[in-house]
């Protein structure tokens, strides 16, 4: 019985072409989530690599599963697909910019170990940005999984961390990092209206609620609880 890597037949197409479309599909993952800072990739656009030259229905699929299992041989990298999260709350509107996100994106995931990948491949200069996030993350962990931007706001202020800052020294744009993490799927926004009015909340997406990046994040937290606890000791 073939494998599926050799299993092509069915589209009409040679090797060749068939390596060279899971080339390209590979090139545009890498490229994009290097442009995008990790920001989820539309299965669409995939799809529209294979199809704007071949037509099979099933060929972006296949193609897709090809590329994967070269990014993780090659380049030991995971492409995740992200299983969305729904907004808990049901009185709701979600806000427009998350509405046209395709149900059906991924993201690339390091398959190295911990110590390897801090070692060789974690870039220094934005260690500062997976500090903010998994800040973030843990204030809204500790929130329950959604708090709302007000109250976010106050905890991220005795920080120093202000909304209206456009030129912190090391983040830049707070705001605008903090909407990052949104584009990433690390947060979701969602709009709950209620007798004094709509209130905007942030809630914990996909990509935090993934178990290798919860299971750091409640690790974090629990050495900073345990380093307060040792503060109330010595006082």
């Amino acid at each position: 019985m073939s494998n599926l890597g050799d299993d092509f037949s069915q589209f009409d197409i040679s090797k060749e072409e068939k390596d060279k479309l899971v080339a390209e599909v590979v090139r545009y993952i890498l490229f994009k989530t290097h442009q995008n800072s990790g920001c989820p990739i539309k299965r669409e656009e995939l799809s529209q690599l294979v199809t704007k030259n071949y037509r099979h229905r099933s060929l972006p699929a296949y193609i897709i599963n090809e590329a994967k299992a070269k990014l993780s041989t090659i380049f030991g990298y995971e492409l995740r697909e992200l299983q969305r999260s729904r907004p808990s709350s049901t009185n709701h509107s979600r806000l427009s910019q998350q509405s046209g996100v395709d149900a059906k994106s991924y993201v690339v995931i390091s398959q190295l170990p911990a110590e390897v990948y801090k070692k060789y491949v974690e870039d220094v200069n934005t260690s500062h940005l997976t500090g903010f996030t998994f800040v973030v993350i843990s204030i809204v962990q500790l929130s329950g999984g959604k708090i709302a931007e007000d109250n976010l706001w106050h905890h991220l202020k005795r920080m120093g961390l202000h909304e209206t800052d456009e030129n912190h020294p090391v983040l830049g744009n707070v705001k605008q990092v903090l909407e990052t993490l949104v584009q990433q799927r690390y947060l979701q926004k969602d709009k709950v209206s209620g007798p004094e009015g709509t209130t905007l909340f942030y809630e914990l997406a996909e990509r935090a609620l993934d178990g290798t990046v919860s299971d750091r994040v409640k690790q974090y937290i629990s050495q900073i609880v345990k380093k307060d606890d040792a503060t109330v000791d010595i006082l």
